[in-house]
């Protein structure tokens, strides 16, 4: 029998509020199902296993964290384009850490087309549009983009800048400067 108010919605979310607590390799749906004090088996109406749960967590984390950066760039070009969705992916792994390594699973092709992960290619490339950086470069320029801030995102979140004096903050802003001034060096091809 099916617990009343269990949906798929609301144990994928609850999942996504796990990963946040405990990290997303814990969220199992074992786990979950001692969240709801439940029995494991109660849960299988919704989800089929626990790659299940994690692949919808990661689906969430990616439409979530596409409509913060959507909100973030709307109306803004160049610098403070490139700024804004820097930002917004940085706020959103400092908020929600679970979900942001969520939002990196390894989703199956026909999954990942179906995803949101596609909006924030095609933001990204919105925004070297501004650069007026075109193919292959922009290919090279999106991977370079993604690199930079993942790594300061991780390396943040693993605490790595704790040793040293200066704000992250600056190192930051430091970055996104470079970064601007990388992508309008670029001359067209």
């Amino acid at each position: 029998m099916v617990r009343v108010g269990l949906t798929t919605e609301r144990l994928v979310r609850a999942g996504a509020e796990l990963a946040d607590e405990v990290g997303f390799d814990q969220v199992t749906v074992t786990a979950l199902a001692r969240r709801f004090d439940v029995k494991v088996a109660s849960l299988y109406a919704h989800l089929k296993n626990s790659q299940d749960l994690r692949t919808r967590i990661a689906l969430l984390a990616l439409e979530e964290l596409a409509d913060e950066v959507a909100d973030a760039i709307a109306g803004r070009a160049g610098r403070d384009a490139l700024a804004a969705f820097a930002a917004a992916y940085r706020d959103y792994a400092r908020r929600h850490p679970g979900r942001y390594a969520a939002a990196r699973l390894r989703l199956d092709p026909e999954t990942a087309a179906a995803s949101a992960g596609v909006r924030h290619a095609q933001m990204t490339r919105a925004i070297l549009r501004g650069y007026d950086i075109a193919e292959p470069d922009q290919t090279h320029a999106v991977r370079m983009l993604g690199s930079v801030f993942h790594g300061f995102v991780s390396l943040e979140a693993a605490g790595g800048f704790s040793h040293t004096p200066v704000d992250p903050q600056q190192s930051w802003d430091w970055i996104v400067d470079s970064m601007d001034a990388v992508l309008r060096g670029r001359t067209p091809q």
